[in-house]
């Protein structure tokens, strides 16, 4: 049971990663870093949107913008660090009673 952990918190960590990678990349373009009109930037945009927008659209039904800023990031990323907590105390490092 503990490589299933491990490969859930493994996936989880490199969704964490692309979470962040969206973030950094749309500041990125707000602030006319990067142009969207490049067909590169145009195409990582996309990929990242759709890894990321799935998850977003559900979270956006109930936590509404604020002050113009998206929080749902936010959310995701507390939320995969609590279901992270959660895989390593039932499936990675659980100990046998008695012990």
């Amino acid at each position: 049971m503990s490589a299933i952990g491990q490969i859930l918190i493994f996936a989880l960590d490199i969704y964490m990663y692309v979470i962040i990678a969206s973030v950094v990349i749309s500041w990125l373009i707000a602030f006319d870093v990067i142009n969207t009109r490049n067909e590169q930037a145009a195409r990582l945009v996309a990929l990242l949107n759709r890894a990321t927008e799935p998850v977003y659209r559900r979270l956006r039904k109930f936590i509404p913008p604020l002050g113009g800023m998206d929080l749902t990031p936010l959310v995701v990323i507390v939320a995969i660090y609590l279901l992270q907590n959660v895989i390593m105390r039932t499936l990675v490092f659980r100990v046998p009673y008695g012990l």
